[in-house]
């Protein structure tokens, strides 16, 4: 949907040539013009308007001096620097552009009409004389020779299966008739034409098609040839075809023209020489001629150049121009330019520049030098708010074709509707005014520009064939002729429509390298009522390309052909164009020529973004991205389409260049809706505005309507903003948002306006859907993340009752609305809530059918309601609840709706009503398994029924429930305790069961429980309450202090001992067994046991002395070699990493020494020993920590284990220091000082080297967070080492380990008597 608006035209007239221009070439190199007349070649700069060069054909005999000679071909060889030249004469001259020597190269006696080369200029072909083509290399050494009429059809002869007969095949809408029709007779070649052969090549430069005149029939055939001069096809016979030929660049099709008995047409031909499509020329069928057809280079325009047949009043014909592009199978004439009659304005040559696909080239009679540069333009109305109908409007010669995306999306070449006018077409644009942005205006080939608006009188339910109008057609209002501007093709190049009476035209300047600014007011004259005059002229010095209109800020923006950009102040009296200055007054251009342009607002500050011919787009001199297809700007949002099929949107308020520019470079993240997929070459064509559709257009040309996520989003949070909850809620449903965001984008807000929500929704079906959808989930930070607005946090703790909040605060509301009205939904915030309330919903159900609401407005039945309840929750489910409601008459309404067969549940149903109240809910409740409740009740049904629920109560393990249900000093209680012991002493809880058994007066099975857990204190408590005797009260106690002996409980078995037993002997011994060195002594003085010192005590402690020394030394070797080994390991791992780096890699032949965290690196049989490990017991875990940490030697975590060994060691020597304390102590009492000394100054010493070694240990053994090595002098080895090496977090046990030990320093343990 694009038209082609004319960028710039340079017009010069200064060049004076002998003769007529016969021949144009360019030079792909410079630029320049090269033009051949009957007399010379010339190169002619346009940009400058200087004739560089001339070069005379008649000085040297090529051509006759008196002008009779002609060229018939010209071109431009670049690497050879040269020009090469064709003669009707047959001579082939070149022509050194450096040094203007002219050489012959070859002549052809019987001279030429045509010269052609191949696209890759390797190959030339020339037409003779004698009707035969001749093929020769760049350097004209001949290749082939041969005739142009050839009577066979070529290497591409079609196949005759003998299928049947063509009087039985089918003829499509010709019918029967046509198997009947003889063949209609040859027509000869219309009579003015010139009869010469024309040549056209392919533009892979592999085949060339030759249009000659047949000989035999006198009618014109194409033929089609390959590189090597061999025939492939020819065409069959088209009665009326001319002389215009052109093969399309890209292959496809071979242009020609036809003149049909009722019209003239362009066709198409297949390599093959089949007719492939054709369109009609805007003319009746003997009103012009076409002389040529040109393509541009890229396939994209043809280029018609046509004269009338008849001269007119003065006896000159008329020439037109026309551009005609194609999109969806249909052919669009774009642009028509009219040179009038006078015959030195009429077009001598014309040509596509080979290097600018949209740059025309044109050499007048009058040897005027016409260049125009087209570009591409989508015109669309610029209106802000919902009145603009989004329309696009299409140039198709003389009509206008409109499409309002507002009501519909109709595909090209339909539309909505078209416009008719009496001349082609060349601009559309529409009015800039707010609220009349539909109005369009009309430039055609004529000069007049026509108007376009509303009928006043129109309504909108007008119709049309029977059906409504949901897009009137805009009706002409005025057409305006045009004065004070230069009558020449385009002589306004461009057009803004700024007021409905104000029109801003752009023109060639006074010089060629400016501009001049039109500003056209309607000025009524008496004998003139409609024209545009200009009322001011604004002359810019360069040429302007481009300009736009911000409908936001009403800016007028120009850029030059050089990509400076200027602003236009066009609302003064004064009008004038000055510098775009950015905020901090420097000026702002682009670094290369825009093909789009657009005014826009980033950070509060008005940039203009442009679009190059290669993707680039710029804020700017700012480069934001270079692989965008298109854009467009609409309200605060840039959308751009990108040669990765990816669709952008970002806001731009919020943005800087900086931050814009690294959006654009990033892919985005899985949630980010700025980003959205879009077809392979999708092109945005328009927005609608107040709306979120994006129209798209694909390359074949059908149109695609999306809803961008964040135009959606962004439109949606406009609206929840200004609580319309309708608007947005329709939105939601449509586009499938999820309903949670209009809670989740303000939850305050929302509350406090739920009265307004369930108001503006006043639909049942709508507020269940807004419930049935909640979720705990903030979507604002999942599925929707705003990056420009963090999102509004609920109140502290809520998140987790998110859906409880809303579901109440709608029922709430609800409620107080209409209870009746909204009762579905009431019981939908039941049913949703994260607990089910469904109890309370089948009671509002009940309560339906008890008191029916069948008068009031919008009152929902019982019927209705159980419905509705049993579409939200499964019936079997919902008849277990209803059970649980004790109610049965609505247990029965709720089966009546089930499956069930009566004879399952009537029966168990009738049963329950035989029982007593509290014991029918209990069996009630037992069966829905609510044992709690079941419990509840049964402990109100009487002693008879206790023997069940203490059943009940053992069986599911309710104790605490139970206990709390019966008084302490009833027997159940009692009974309950006993049973809870039990329970209690199976589970290895001995002590709580004998608590439990004490107090409720079970002393003696108390006494047992506190016995078998050796809680010593509360057993003798109890016995001393049972009561026991003496004897069998020290007996017990000394069962017990053995028990406490063997569990190392030295202390607590000497004082049952010695309190209890009376066996003080003992009681000593003890204490001496478990090193408690003071309360022996004690002891052995209290009782007066001296003998027991020297027996017992002293060698005890001489014992101790020795343990502890041979204990000292054995931690301080182990402590020594883990030491040494951990150092081995940490170098071998730094030495196996720098290998890595070095490209050894596991190749290395000492890799099986290396200890590396990373399998990759080892290779080693370990590396992945515990994948298979389970961990579902503290026993297995146990198992695989230590599997994990072995001190084998090439272990993967051999580092790990020598550090977790290490601070073993470590934390065992540092816990000695009491115990070596005391035994100091009793050593130094009994004069051992030698022994006290050795152990005191031992110890010190392994004290001192574990902490000096601390720091050595656990300061290398913290991993550093390695980057990734790259850089030039990086392999592919050394990138995935370095990778590797980065190990992830350590488990919070490693990391534990990777911790230094603590030393307990401040504990005093040495003995100042012995230093």
């Amino acid at each position: 949907m694009r038209n082609l608006k004319l960028l710039k035209s340079l017009r010069n007239a200064e060049l004076q040539g002998p003769g007529a221009p016969r021949c144009l070439a360019v030079r792909s190199d410079t630029g320049s013009v090269l033009l051949a007349s009957e007399y010379s070649v010339t190169e002619f700069d346009p940009r400058s308007g200087q004739v560089l060069s001339e070069v005379s054909l008649t000085a040297d005999g090529f051509l006759p001096e008196d002008g009779s000679g002609t060229v018939v071909g010209i071109q431009e060889l670049a690497e050879q620097e040269s020009v090469c030249i064709a003669t009707a004469s047959g001579d082939v001259i070149l022509c050194n552009l450096i040094t203007n020597q002219l050489e012959c190269v070859g002549s052809v006696d019987t001279g030429l009409t045509s010269m052609s080369w191949s696209p890759d200029e390797e190959l030339v072909t020339l037409t003779t004389g004698q009707e035969t083509i001749i093929m020769m290399t760049k350097d004209f050494e001949p290749i082939t020779e041969v005739g142009i009429h050839q009577n066979d059809f070529g290497e591409g002869k079609f196949i005759t299966v003998g299928w049947g007969k063509k009087e039985t095949q089918f003829h499509g809408s010709e019918g029967k008739q046509a198997a009947q029709r003889k063949s209609l007779e040859v027509q000869q070649a219309v009579p003015w034409d010139d009869r010469r052969p024309r040549v056209s090549w392919r533009g892979d430069g592999q085949l060339f098609a030759v249009s000659a005149i047949c000989p035999e029939t006198g009618a014109r055939r194409v033929r089609v040839w390959n590189r090597e001069g061999v025939l492939q096809a020819t065409s069959e016979t088209v009665n009326g075809l001319e002389q215009a030929l052109c093969w399309k660049p890209s292959g496809s099709l071979i242009a020609c023209t036809q003149r049909h008995p009722n019209k003239h047409s362009v066709v198409f031909m297949e390599r093959n020489g089949l007719l492939h499509g054709d369109f009609t020329l805007p003319f009746s069928r003997d009103q012009t001629k076409v002389k040529e057809l040109l393509w541009n280079s890229d396939s994209t325009v043809l280029a018609v150049w046509l004269e009338d047949m008849t001269p007119g009043v003065d006896g000159h014909v008329n020439t037109y121009f026309q551009l005609w592009t194609v999109g969806n199978y249909h052919w669009y004439l774009k642009q028509s330019l009219h040179f009038g009659s006078e015959p030195l304005r009429a077009p001598a040559c014309v040509l596509w520049d080979p290097e600018r696909p949209l740059r025309l080239r044109m050499v007048t009679r009058g040897w005027a030098i016409l260049t125009y540069d087209w570009g591409w333009t989508t015109e669309c109305s610029l209106g802000l708010d919902a009145t603009d109908n989004a329309n696009v409007a299409v140039i198709d010669g003389d009509k206008v074709l409109v499409t309002t995306f507002r009501q519909s999306v109709v595909p090209p070449p339909m539309c909505s509707y078209d416009l008719h006018l009496t001349s082609p077409i060349n601009l559309v644009t529409f009015l800039c005014q707010s609220q009349r942005t539909n109005h369009l205006a009309a430039l055609t080939a004529d000069g007049r520009i026509s108007v376009y608006g509303h009928n006043s009188g129109a309504q909108s339910s007008e119709t049309q064939g029977g059906f409504r109008i949901t897009s009137p057609p805009l009706v002409q209002q005025k057409t305006y002729s045009v004065v004070g501007v230069q009558e020449e093709p385009l002589a306004l190049r461009q057009l803004l429509w700024l007021r409905e009476d104000v029109f801003l035209g752009l023109g060639p300047g006074l010089l060629p390298t400016s501009s001049t600014l039109h500003f056209l007011n309607h000025t009524p004259q008496p004998d003139a009522p409609h024209t545009l005059s200009v009322r001011s002229q604004v002359e810019v010095d360069g040429a302007v390309i481009s300009m736009v209109y911000s409908s936001h800020t009403s800016t007028v923006a120009l850029q030059l052909e050089d990509g400076q950009t200027r602003k236009l102040i066009w609302d003064s009296p004064e009008p004038s164009v000055v510098d775009w200055l950015d905020s901090k007054g420097c000026r702002m251009n682009f670094p290369v020529p825009c093909v789009q342009m657009a005014v826009c607002s980033i950070s509060r500050e008005e940039l203009l973004l442009g679009l190059t011919d290669r993707s680039h787009l710029y804020a700017g001199d700012t480069e934001l991205a270079s692989n965008v297809s298109s854009f467009v700007v609409y309200d605060d949002f840039l959308l751009l389409t990108t040669h990765s099929h990816t669709c952008r949107c970002l806001q731009l308020s919020a943005l800087t260049v900086k931050a814009l520019r690294e959006a654009l470079g990033s892919d985005g993240s899985e949630n980010d809706e700025t980003v959205r997929r879009v077809e392979r070459g999708s092109r945005i064509v328009t927005v609608v505005p107040q709306d979120t559709r994006l129209i798209l257009q694909m390359p074949r040309g059908n149109l695609e309507t999306i809803h961008h996520r964040a135009l959606v989003l962004a439109q949606i949070r406009k609206q929840l903003d200004s609580l319309k909850f309708r608007e947005a809620f329709q939105c939601m449903r449509k586009l499938r948002i999820n309903m949670n965001l209009i809670y989740d984008h303000s939850p305050k807000v929302f509350l406090e306006n739920v009265e307004t929500f369930i108001t503006q929704l006043d639909s049942i079906n709508n507020i269940n859907l807004f419930l049935t959808e909640l979720r705990e989930e903030d979507t604002t930070t999942t599925m929707y993340p705003n990056a420009l607005h963090s999102p509004v946090q609920s109140p502290k703790g809520s998140v987790e009752k998110k859906v409880d909040i809303v579901c109440d605060a709608l029922r709430k509301s609800m409620e107080s609305l209409d209870a009746h009205k909204y009762c579905l939904s009431v019981l939908t915030t039941h049913v949703k809530k994260s607990v089910p309330e469904l109890e309370i919903a089948l009671q509002k159900v009940h309560e339906l059918r008890v008191h029916p609401t069948q008068d009031a407005a919008g009152a929902v039945g019982t019927e209705q309601a159980l419905n509705y309840l049993l579409f939200l929750v499964n019936v079997n489910e919902l008849y277990e609840h209803s059970l649980g409601t004790y109610d049965f008459d609505l247990v029965l309404m709720v089966a009546e709706k089930s499956q069930k067969d009566p004879k399952e549940y009537l029966p168990f149903l009738n049963k329950l009503k035989t029982l007593e109240t509290n014991y029918q809910r209990y069996t009630i409740d037992k069966h829905l398994k609510r044992y709690k409740k079941a419990l509840h009740h049964i402990s109100k049904c009487g002693e008879e029924h206790f023997s069940e629920a203490l059943s009940l109560v053992k069986e599911q393990k309710l104790y605490s429930e139970a206990m709390g249900l019966y008084l302490p000093v009833s027997p159940q209680y009692k009974a309950l305790s006993c049973a809870y012991a039990d329970y209690l002493v199976e589970q290895q809880r001995a002590e709580e069961a004998g608590l439990l058994l004490w107090r409720c007066g079970e002393p003696r099975r108390a006494l047992q429980a506190f016995v078998s857990s050796s809680s010593w204190r509360e057993a003798l408590c109890v016995a001393q309450q049972v009561p026991l005797p003496p004897d069998q009260l020290a007996l017990l106690a000394r069962d017990m202090a053995v028990k406490l002996i063997e569990q190392r409980r030295f202390s607590e078995g000497a004082l049952l001992l010695d309190q209890y037993a009376k066996d003080c002997e003992e009681a000593i011994s003890a204490l001496i067994a478990g090193a408690v060195w003071e309360e022996a002594l004690r002891l052995a003085y209290t009782y007066d046991r001296q003998d027991i010192i020297e027996t017992d005590l002293k060698p005890a402690l001489l014992e101790a002395f020795s343990t502890q020394s041979v204990f000292l030394e054995n931690q301080r070797a182990m402590f020594i070699r883990h030491k040494s080994r951990l150092a081995v390991v940490r170098e071998l791992k730094q030495k196996a990493r720098l290998d890595m780096l070095d490209e050894d890699g596991p190749d290395c032949p000492d890799v099986e020494l290396y200890s590396e965290a990373s399998s990759v690196m080892t290779n080693s049989k370990y590396s992945h020993s515990n994948s298979r490990i389970s961990s579902r017991s503290s026993k297995n875990r146990r198992k695989a920590e230590r599997k994990k940490f072995s001190l084998k030697e090439g272990s993967p975590l051999e580092d790990m284990a020598l550090l977790h060994t290490l601070a073993d060691i470590v934390t065992t020597t540092d816990k000695m220091r009491e115990e070596v304390h005391s035994l100091l102590k009793a050593l130094v009492l009994f004069q051992y000082d030698g022994q006290a000394q050795k152990l005191q100054l031992a110890y010190e010493a392994a004290l001192q080297m574990i902490e000096a070694a601390l720091p050595e240990l656990w300061q290398e053994g913290v991993p550093q967070s390695q980057a990734p090595v790259t850089g030039p002098n990086s392999t592919a080895n050394s990138i995935m080492a370095s990778f590797q090496q980065q190990r992830p977090t350590a488990a919070p046990q490693d990391a534990e380990m990777l911790t230094p030990p603590k030393m307990r320093n401040n504990v005093k343990w040495k003995l100042s008597v012995l230093k």
